[in-house]
């Protein structure tokens, strides 16, 4: 299936393959399910924190994703763009780049987490910041965004999942 354009961010063309739709529905559906149900919000307000929840969702993976490319620019094989599949994207790279040494994929695959950590810390001082509105939807969507890029988009990176920086890891470790 072809991807669809969504434009240009920091010299990066952003494309998204159309699974991106019923999964990013599927993440709606089911945090306004949790926002509803178990965080006892009213149905409008499950729905729209649910709606913004999935929209921080792929804002962080574009965060994780610039990561990458300073990386990768620093290397002097730099990306392209970010395709964004199901809820998560891929670093895309030219093709005609050639046969490149392990330490270059290496330092490239390092580059999305740290730029997630950070937006974590900043992610964990808002939810801090916002204490006083402990409960309320704004506090919660910071929670979300604090454990969404912890647990997905810093640690869940290193798993080798055969189509993480963990796997890249792995593949190039020791070449």
């Amino acid at each position: 299936m072809k991807s669809f354009a969504l434009g240009k961010v920091a010299g990066l063309h952003l494309t998204a393959h159309p699974s991106v739709i019923p999964a990013a529905l599927v993440m709606w559906v089911v945090l306004s399910v949790v926002a509803i149900a178990i965080l006892k919000f009213s149905p409008v307000e499950g729905i729209i924190g649910g709606f913004v929840a999935v929209v921080l969702h792929f804002l962080s993976e574009l965060v994780h994703q610039l990561g990458h490319a300073y990386a990768a620019r620093r290397t002097g094989y730099p990306m392209i763009g970010v395709r964004y599949w199901m809820v998560l994207g891929a670093s895309i790279y030219p093709k005609d780049e050639g046969d490149l040494p392990a330490a270059i994929h290496i330092r490239r695959a390092l580059g999305g987490a740290p730029a997630s950590l950070l937006f974590t810390l900043v992610a964990g001082l808002i939810v801090f910041l916002l204490q006083p509105m402990m409960g309320g939807l704004l506090w919660w969507l910071a929670v979300f965004l604090f454990l969404d890029n912890l647990f997905v988009f810093t640690l869940g990176a290193f798993l080798p999942l055969g189509f993480t920086d963990g796997s890249t890891l792995l593949h190039w470790w020791g070449k």
